[in-house]
């Protein structure tokens, strides 16, 4: 079970909201919250945080999630173990790929958070991303645009992956 883990998503057009909801079915006892519900009281409610956006444009974070991501910087994340997962069009923005994600782990990564999660970027097609540091994606990154097919596999053997990690 999962109790003591919440996954946040932003979501505009549905994407990022079908794969949070998948993966709170891969997490039995995980709560599921979208970024405009979630304020301070929750943040320190919970010890593992899996976080999800989608990138919008040449990497720009989903809009509700900028005000999140603001609210979370003032927050005391010492001591918390935080996944990521991001969405981006590898087809249309091969140099922006998952931008988004790249950016909340460039907001978080002097806050006292353990980051778990990393991915591997083979089997994906892009050019650059903000996502990939030290050739690991760090987490995991989903195209619904142009491979959604992919989507459930991937989903599967990153929850194996991180709840050995958790």
């Amino acid at each position: 079970m999962y109790k003591n883990t919440i996954i946040i998503y932003g979501s505009s057009l549905g994407n990022t909201r079908f794969v949070a909801e998948k993966l709170q079915m891969l997490l039995p006892g995980a709560v599921l919250r979208d970024s405009v519900e979630v304020g301070p009281e929750t943040i320190s409610s919970f010890d593992r945080l899996i976080l999800g956006t989608s990138t919008w444009g040449v990497g720009l974070l989903q809009d509700e999630y900028e005000t999140f991501m603001e609210m979370l910087q003032e927050q005391d994340m010492e001591g918390k173990t935080v996944a990521l997962f991001g969405l981006g069009d590898q087809q249309n923005y091969p140099d922006s790929f998952c931008d988004g994600m790249g950016k909340i782990y460039e907001l978080l990564q002097n806050t006292g958070i353990k980051f778990i999660g990393a991915w591997p970027p083979d089997d994906y097609d892009f050019t650059t991303s903000k996502a990939l540091i030290d050739e690991q994606l760090v987490g995991l990154a989903l195209d619904e645009d142009n491979e959604p097919d992919l989507t459930d596999y991937r989903l599967k053997k990153w929850v194996e992956q991180i709840k050995t990690e958790f």
